[in-house]
């Protein structure tokens, strides 16, 4: 096969492998957090309010997507848990609890010391779920 025709034999393949394909989808976007937030406004012996929240693009069925999804994205760091070995001031700020749960995420949210305080007020708007 000479070298025309395998550069036009080339251009064939990769004029097919474009074909159908305006660089759009039909499929929607899969969110960057695809979540479960349980919260218990007493702690978790008491009852619980539990919501959906899907961020970028955002949606679910919490009650306030756009803003839980903005404070979300603006500290991420909060999801993880504190490190055993930081000196957290012992303070006690309220009995309430929270969980996110899903698409890798998996944690836990109370208001026991200054460092969960801390976690706990920079994800509010996700945690904090109305009656």
């Amino acid at each position: 096969m000479g070298s025309l025709a395998r550069a036009a034999l080339l251009l064939g393949l990769v004029a097919a492998a474009g074909c159908g394909s305006d660089g759009g989808s039909s499929e929607p976007a899969q969110p960057r957090y695809d979540l479960t937030v349980t919260f218990w406004p007493e702690g978790k012996s008491g009852a619980s309010h539990t919501a959906t929240l899907q961020c970028d693009p955002d949606g679910g069925t919490h009650p306030d997507a756009a803003r839980a999804c903005a404070a979300l994205l603006a500290n991420e760091d909060a999801l993880a848990p504190v490190a055993g070995d930081v000196a957290c001031t012992q303070i006690y700020g309220g009995d309430q609890v929270a969980t996110l749960a899903g698409g890798g995420v998996d944690a836990t949210f109370s208001r026991a010391n200054g460092c969960e305080i801390s976690r706990w007020d920079a994800l509010a708007a996700v945690l904090e779920l109305p009656d």
